[in-house]
C-alpha cells in the first residue's frame, strides 16, 4: 500500500509536487490568477475562441434547446442532432468521409489505438507522444516499440524486425511539450510501404497550422494518406471533446470497437455547439490564424534577442528549457510576480533535467505585450541565476536515460537482441518491470 504522506513529502523534496491554481473569469489573454491579474502564456486556447461571444451564445442556445447533458452514451440514446451536425462539419474540414465524436482527446486516443491494435500486434510510438497515446497502447495490450523522437531510421529498423505481425504507427503531429512537428511525409511513406496503419493526433495542429487551420497533415498535403486523424475540440476550437476523422468503414468499426466511445456518455450539447460555432469562425475569418502566426513570430523574435535558443520549435508552442525542476518553479514564480504566467513543466511530464516553461501563444494576445513578456521572462530567469544564453549548454547535461512520462511515452531499455546503440526498443506494457521510471 502506498504511504501517501511519504510519497507527497518525497515529491515536495524533489520539487515535483503540484497544485491547482484558480482562474477567475473566462480564458483569455489576461486572467485573474489566484486573485492577481496576469498575462496568460500557458493556455491551449490558441485562437482565443473559448470566450468569443458567438461561441458563448451558441453554447447557451444549445443548453436551452437540447439541455446541459446528453443523458446517455452515443449507442443508447445520447446521439443528438447537434452531434451529427458537428461530425459532418469536422469530416468536411479534415477532408475525410466521416468523423466520430469522443468525450475528450484522451478518450479518443485510447479508444482508437486499442481498437486498432490487439494482443500479438505491435504499436510503433514516438517517444514524446502524449500520455493519452501511451495509455492507448497499454489498453490495447499490444507490444509497443517506442522509437527515438522523430527518428524515422529507428522506426524503419523496428518495423523491419516485426515483419509479418499486425502493426500500427501512432504519432502526435505537433508535440505538446516541444512544439516541433513529426516527419509526416516519411511516416506516411513507411506506413504505405509496409502496409501498416497510421494514426496521427492533430490536437495541437488543428486550428493552428495548414491552410484554413486544417492541421499539419493538410499543411503537408497528406490528409487523405493516413488511416485516422485524431483532433480535439478543447484547444484551438475553444470547447471540450474530441474526434476521429477517417473513412466511413473505419467509423463503423470504431463505433463497434472503441470502448471509450461505447461506454462513455455523449459529449454535452453546449460544448458541441460551441465547437461548431468556433469551427465556423475559423473558416469564415482566416485572419485569426494569421494573427496567431504573427504573434508567434513576435514572441520568438524577442525571446531570441534575450538569448533564448528556440531552434527546437517552429510552432505556437515554445519551450524554454532550464533543466532543474526547482529552477523552473523559481523562474515561474518570479515571472508571475512580474505579471506573466508561464507554467513550469517538470518530470514526469518531461524527461529528467529538461524542466521548462512551456509558452503557448494565442491569437488574442497583442504583439507588444508578448515582446514585454519575453523581456519579463528573461529578467525572471536571470534573477533566478539562469542566463538564457547558456540554454544549450544546460541541455548538454541532460541524461538521455529512460523515464515514464505523464505527457510522453515511457522509454524502456532495448531488449536483448536489438540493434546496439538503438534506444528505447520494444517492451510490453503488461510487464511494468520493463518500464524504466523517473527518480
Amino acid at each position: 500500500m502506498i504511504d501517501l504522506d511519504a510519497r507527497l513529502d518525497e515529491l515536495k523534496a524533489l520539487g515535483l509536487d503540484r497544485r491547482t491554481r484558480r482562474v477567475s473569469g473566462p480564458q483569455g489573454p489576461h486572467v485573474v490568477l489566484d486573485g492577481r491579474p496576469v498575462l496568460l502564456l500557458c493556455s491551449n486556447n490558441y485562437l482565443g475562441l473559448a470566450d468569443h461571444p458567438r461561441v458563448r451564445a451558441a453554447a447557451a442556445e444549445a443548453a436551452m434547446r437540447w439541455g446541459v447533458g446528453a443523458g446517455a452514451s452515443r449507442l443508447v440514446s445520447g446521439t443528438m442532432t447537434i452531434h451529427r451536425r458537428l461530425e459532418e462539419r469536422l469530416a468536411e474540414f479534415k477532408g475525410r468521409q466521416s468523423a466520430l465524436l469522443f468525450g475528450s482527446g484522451y478518450l479518443a486516443n485510447m479508444g482508437v489505438i486499442a481498437a486498432l491494435a490487439r494482443p500479438g500486434d505491435i504499436v510503433f510510438s514516438d517517444e514524446l507522444n502524449h500520455a493519452s497515446i501511451v495509455d492507448g497502447c497499454r489498453l490495447s495490450r499490444a507490444e509497443t516499440f517506442v522509437y527515438d523522437h522523430r527518428d524515422v531510421e529507428h522506426l524503419a529498423w523496428g518495423i523491419a524486425q516485426s515483419e509479418g505481425r499486425g502493426a500500427l504507427i501512432v504519432t502526435d503531429s505537433v508535440f505538446s511539450m516541444d512544439g516541433d512537428v513529426a516527419p509526416l511525409q516519411e511516416l506516411v511513406e513507411l506506413a504505405q510501404r509496409h502496409r501498416i496503419r497510421l494514426v496521427v493526433d492533430e490536437a495541437h495542429a488543428t486550428g493552428t497550422l495548414g491552410p484554413d487551420g486544417r492541421g499539419a497533415l493538410a499543411d503537408a498535403g497528406l490528409e487523405d494518406q493516413v488511416d485516422v486523424i485524431v483532433g480535439t475540440l478543447g484547444k484551438a476550437l475553444g470547447s471540450y471533446g474530441a474526434f476521429a476523422a477517417c473513412d466511413r468503414q473505419m467509423v463503423r468499426y470504431l463505433v463497434n470497437s472503441a470502448r471509450t466511445f461505447i461506454f462513455s456518455t455523449a459529449p454535452p450539447p453546449p460544448a458541441v455547439a460551441g465547437a461548431l460555432a468556433a469551427l465556423e469562425l475559423l473558416q469564415e475569418r482566416p485572419r485569426r490564424l494569421m494573427r496567431l502566426q504573427s504573434n508567434v513570430a513576435a514572441l520568438r523574435s524577442e525571446l531570441g534577442r534575450e538569448g533564448f535558443d528556440l531552434r527546437g520549435s517552429r510552432t505556437h508552442i515554445i519551450p524554454l528549457v532550464v533543466g532543474d525542476p526547482g529552477l523552473a518553479i523559481e523562474i515561474c514564480e518570479k515571472a508571475l510576480a512580474r505579471g506573466v504566467f508561464a507554467q513550469a513543466i517538470r518530470p514526469p511530464t518531461v524527461a529528467p533535467m529538461t524542466s521548462r516553461l512551456r509558452l503557448a501563444v494565442m491569437a488574442s494576445h497583442r504583439e507588444e505585450e508578448l515582446r514585454t513578456a519575453a523581456r519579463t521572462l528573461a529578467q525572471a530567469a536571470r534573477a533566478s541565476g539562469f542566463e538564457p544564453r547558456t540554454y544549450w549548454a544546460s541541455l548538454a547535461e541532460v541524461d538521455d536515460g529512460a523515464y515514464d512520462g505523464e505527457e510522453h511515452a515511457p522509454v524502456a531499455a532495448a531488449p536483448e537482441g536489438t540493434e546496439p546503440g538503438r534506444g528505447p526498443g520494444v517492451f510490453d506494457f503488461e510487464d511494468d518491470s520493463s518500464i524504466a521510471r523517473a527518480a
